[in-house]
């Protein structure tokens, strides 16, 4: 039976127990690197979580040696079956009650649907979906007793369908829907959930879901991954639900609310399609 793998996990300095502690996915690189920092710089303890080992626990030790917080460092890929409730399990018998999540992790895949790789949009659907639900549903208790927040980063896909990133798009909306519903759900426990919902930005993104032959590259600006992770720490910290970094957008997303479906995915389609050449 297959049974994922969590290697070590490394303390990087002592705790202090009166210290919020906060887990961040994908935490090392990108938006989740820069969350990560603006939680540490904020005083909190961190739980990082992601699969590239050296870059995790690189990051940890620079985290704890600037901002004097304790670091923990569980290097594991969330998109592995079985692999988040190993995660839990792990984080239960160290004894770590988390008051804030970071559900971070994630990527997209570009391509036509009917010649895609099912295995890779399989793995993709447990990162982007099941793992910040299995997570919120494991952790909520001692964010709830904490007072704390759920952070998910979901993106402005989420606000249409998108061709050529069907699959992807769908994931992003789950992520929003879910993230407003249970935000309802605790507005009397004192917990915020905050949907962060970035367009394009410059990260490892468009590597890993080798979108390079994509056209919309060409019409949406990217932003910085430090923008991006700052309107998000920053609006879960006021308890806003969704938070749109960018003017750009937050037009974007809110002009397709009132255009019929059918408009939309062409438009979507139009800007998304590969480039003259490109390929797929």
């Amino acid at each position: 039976m297959f049974k994922p793998v969590i290697k070590r996990e490394k303390r990087i300095v002592n705790a202090i127990a009166t210290r919020p502690l906060t887990l961040v996915t994908g935490a090392s690189g990108g938006i989740g690197a820069d969350l990560a920092e603006l939680a540490a710089r904020d005083g909190h303890d961190l739980i990082v979580v992601a699969r590239r080992v050296e870059a995790l626990e690189a990051r940890a030790r620079a985290l704890a040696a600037l901002h004097g917080v304790a670091v923990h460092a569980y290097a594991c890929d969330l998109s592995d079956p079985g692999a988040v409730d190993a995660l839990c399990a792990r984080l239960a018998t160290d004894g770590r009650r988390i008051t804030n999540l970071v559900n971070n992790a994630g990527y997209g895949l570009f391509g036509e649907f009917a010649v895609s790789d099912l295995a890779d949009e399989q793995r993709m659907m447990r990162l982007n979906m099941e793992a910040p639900v299995i997570l919120a549903k494991r952790l909520l208790p001692g964010i709830i007793a904490g007072r704390g927040c759920v952070l998910n980063v979901a993106s402005t896909a989420g606000f249409q369908p998108g061709p050529y990133m069907a699959v992807y798009y769908a994931s992003k909306a789950f992520v929003l829907n879910w993230s407003d519903a249970l935000a309802e759900e605790l507005r009397n426990t004192g917990v915020r959930v905050t949907a962060l919902c970035p367009g394009p930005t410059r990260t490892g993104f468009q590597d890993r879901a080798a979108m390079h032959a994509s056209g919309l590259l060409r019409w949406v600006p990217g932003t910085s991954s430090a923008e991006v992770a700052r309107a998000g720490w920053d609006g879960a910290r006021r308890g806003r639900r969704v938070v749109i970094p960018g003017l750009f957008n937050r037009v974007m997303a809110q002009s397709v609310r009132g255009m019929p479906r059918r408009m939309v995915t062409t438009i979507v389609r139009a800007m998304s399609a590969p480039r003259a050449g490109a390929g797929l």
